[in-house]
């Protein structure tokens, strides 16, 4: 990608009902939304070259605060020159805060006001995460789209516990905001690196609201839904959209956080979600689950040991479409590494060519029939679940 502004942008170009088709300026590349993010958690999208990431189509990829302070540290990868040199990704990179995984992966963990004090989950040690160390971090890091520090709490939950974490991430908002403000005053930051906000409030629509409206009058350039696709399921992850989305600004990015399924991502588009990242692409090739344009294929099936069909001859990725099926099969069983490097780029390839159709139909005005049929041809169920 070329650069093409030395400041964060957002432009909305084309809509269809709800769904927005638009671009994200940065000093790094644009950004086209709708964009799926595939997730680089420890400074790698796991099994796959950059390079296959980038031929993918994928214009932004997902680094994690949490695992790269602990692992290699983000004061080494600044001394080695940021994480886009580190991990040889040219293009925009978006990090996440860390307070997902200190809720999913740590092992004893306190939470304060001051921030959330924790043991790692690789050797116990002990460590600190506020909304300053997590923005020091992320600017450490170099990466292009930060996110606030806030705390995700597991759902169900009771109501007053919902709205205790939603008032306490408001607050580390401020404090988060405050310290990238600081950051790109101190030059650890520049023009063209942009802070996202992070609604929360569960299922509670008038929660939802609460946080999405106090995060408005703060004015960040980008809002992130969080705390879904924590068990809630699809379709009251769904409503939960609806309850939130009128309440964010139309002229910026809305971020839908660790989701989802392709039917999720067609639902939520549908409804004006801009940006999405999950490792479901990843982690179900690594198990030998495929995506493709006719629905899943579990790949550890025997019906496929003869078949020298491809994986998806309407695929223009090389492992869906020069494969066989009965190859695929066999390096799955056999338990070898190419198996999981192929599917894992397959699905990530599937993943960016399903985005692209959702771009193109946004253009030509047909979301929502584009959507009804491809819904219908994938067979995508909501028992299937979220991500």
């Amino acid at each position: 990608m070329q650069h093409t502004t030395s400041k964060f942008e957002f432009r909305l170009l084309a809509q269809s009902g709800a769904a927005r088709r638009g671009e994200i300026l940065t000093p790094r590349g644009v950004i086209r939304t709708p964009a799926f993010m595939p997730v680089g958690t420890t400074a790698t999208v796991k099994a796959l070259y950059t390079d296959q990431v980038k031929a993918a189509g994928a214009d932004i990829i997902l680094g994690n605060t949490y695992h790269l302070m602990l692992r290699p540290g983000a004061e080494r990868i600044h001394r080695l020159g940021g994480l886009h040199s580190f991990m040889r990704w040219e293009g925009p990179i978006l990090t996440d805060s860390g307070g997902f995984q200190v809720m999913s992966l740590a092992t004893i963990r306190k939470i304060t006001e001051a921030g959330a004090e924790f043991s790692s989950h690789i050797d116990g040690s002990r460590h600190m995460l506020s909304p300053e160390r997590s923005i020091e971090i992320q600017c450490l890091l170099g990466s292009d789209i930060q996110m606030q520090f806030d705390e995700c709490i597991e759902l169900p939950a009771e109501r007053s516990e919902v709205e205790r974490a939603m008032q306490l991430s408001l607050r580390w908002a401020e404090r988060s905001k405050s310290a990238f403000e600081e950051a790109r005053d101190n030059g650890l930051a520049g023009d063209g690196q942009a802070l996202f906000a992070i609604v929360q409030g569960g299922t509670d629509a008038a929660l939802r609201r609460v946080s999405a409206e106090a995060l408005v009058d703060m004015d960040f350039p980008g809002y992130a839904i969080g705390g879904l696709a924590v068990g809630e399921g699809h379709e009251l992850m769904l409503s939960t959209l609806e309850a939130t989305l009128p309440f964010l600004p139309k002229a910026k990015p809305r971020y839908l956080m660790g989701v989802g399924t392709p039917l999720d991502l067609i639902e939520a588009v549908a409804r004006g979600v801009d940006m999405f990242d999950c490792v479901m692409p990843t982690r179900n090739g690594r198990h030998g689950l495929a995506f493709t344009w006719n629905g899943r294929v579990n790949l550890r099936n025997a019906r496929h040991a003869e078949d020298t069909s491809p994986l998806d001859p309407e695929s223009s990725c090389p492992a869906a479409r020069d494969y066989s099926r009965a190859y695929l099969h066999h390096l799955v069983k056999s338990g070898e590494y190419l198996g999981a490097m192929l599917i894992s780029w397959a699905n990530t390839w599937f993943y960016q060519e399903l985005m692209q159709a959702m771009r193109d139909a946004i253009s030509e005005g047909r979301f929502d029939e584009w959507a009804a049929e491809t819904k219908a041809r994938l067979g995508e169920t909501p028992s299937k679940g979220t991500a």
